[in-house]
C-alpha cells in the first residue's frame, strides 16, 4: 500500500530486503524524528518548534492526507493520524508516516472493522460507536493533531492542572467558548505566536472535530483554510447551524469523553510510530 502513495508529504518506501528470518522495509532517514518527539521529548538546550514551523507542519500534513484521500488511486484512509505518525525531515517538512492501520477506500467510501484500532483521543466518535471509518475519521484525527501542535500535549493523557480535566478536545471547546485561548498554547512557545493565527488554527481544528462526520470539511477544504481561504465562511456556517444542531441532538453526548465512556466497541490503542 505504501508504494501506491507518492507525494513529498508522505513517507516513501525506498526498498525492501527479505531473508528466511526477516522482512525489512527501507525508508528515508527522518533527521528530526516525529512531531510528538519534537513537542514532548524536549532536549535541554535545543530550541522548541517555533510557531512558523508548527504552521508549516500542519499544512504539510494536510497536503499529505489530501493526496491519500483525493488524489491517490486507489484512495487511502490512514486511520491513525497523530503527532507520533507525522515525521520531520532535515528541513522540518512534514511527512505522514505509519500506514500500519491504513485501508484502501472501497466504492462506498467507508470501511467497517470488527475492532476499533487507533489511539484514544484521536479516534472519531462514529468510529468508536460503529467501527466504521472513512475519510472523515482522518479529518477528525487531523483536527486533534492541530490541537497537539498548539498545546504541545497528548490528546488523552494530557496536563495535570485542575482546569485540564478530561480529554484535550473537551478542554479546548470549553476554553474557546470562554475566550481563553491563551491557556491552550504550549509554554515552550514563550508567547512568540500570532494571536490571530492561533484563533484561526483553533477554528480549523474545531471544524475538523465536529461530532457529526458529515459536517466536517474534506481535506482539500482543510488545506485551503490553512492557506487562508474559506475559513471565515465555514466558521460562520458552523455558528449559524449550532442552535439547530443542539436542538436536534438533545440525547447525544456533547463531550468526547462521553463517547469513550458510552462506546461498547473494543478499542485497541496502538502506538506504531517513532522516529525513523
Amino acid at each position: 500500500m505504501i508504494s501506491l502513495a507518492v507525494h513529498r508529504n508522505l513517507l516513501r518506501l525506498r526498498g525492501f530486503c527479505t531473508t528466511e528470518n526477516e522482512r525489512i522495509l527501507v525508508y528515508p532517514y527522518m533527521a528530526n524524528g516525529s512531531v510528538a518527539s519534537q513537542l514532548r521529548d524536549h532536549i535541554h538546550g535545543k530550541p522548541a518548534l517555533d510557531w512558523s514551523r508548527r504552521k508549516k507542519i500542519a499544512l504539510g500534513a494536510a497536503r499529505g492526507l489530501l493526496y491519500l484521500h483525493e488524489q491517490c488511486n486507489p484512495k487511502i484512509i490512514h486511520r491513525d493520524v497523530k503527532a507520533a505518525n507525522i515525521l520531520l525531515d532535515e528541513d522540518f517538512e512534514a511527512v505522514v508516516g505509519d500506514f500500519g492501520l491504513a485501508k484502501l477506500l472501497d466504492h462506498q467510501d467507508s470501511h467497517v472493522s470488527t475492532a476499533v484500532r487507533g489511539t484514544i483521543g484521536h479516534i472519531a466518535p462514529e468510529y468508536l460507536s460503529t467501527g466504521k471509518s472513512s475519510q472523515k475519521t482522518d479529518v477528525f484525527g487531523f483536527g486533534i493533531l492541530l490541537l497537539e501542535l498548539i498545546t504541545g500535549q497528548k490528546a488523552f493523557d494530557f496536563g495535570r492542572a485542575t482546569y485540564q480535566k478530561g480529554v484535550m478536545l473537551d478542554w479546548v471547546r470549553k476554553l474557546h467558548k470562554e475566550g481563553r485561548l491563551n491557556l491552550l498554547v504550549d509554554k515552550d512557545l514563550r508567547n512568540t505566536y500570532d494571536n490571530v493565527e492561533l484563533g484561526e488554527m483553533v477554528q480549523v481544528a474545531l471544524l475538523c472535530t465536529q461530532f457529526n462526520p458529515s459536517h466536517r470539511p474534506i481535506m482539500s477544504e482543510v488545506v485551503r483554510m490553512l492557506e487562508g481561504d474559506g475559513l471565515a465562511e465555514k466558521w460562520a456556517a458552523l455558528q449559524k447551524a449550532d442552535m439547530t444542531v443542539l436542538q436536534s441532538s438533545e440525547n447525544l453526548p456533547f463531550r468526547y469523553l462521553d463517547f469513550l465512556e458510552e462506546s461498547s466497541v473494543v478499542i485497541e490503542s496502538i502506538e506504531l510510530s517513532g522516529p525513523r
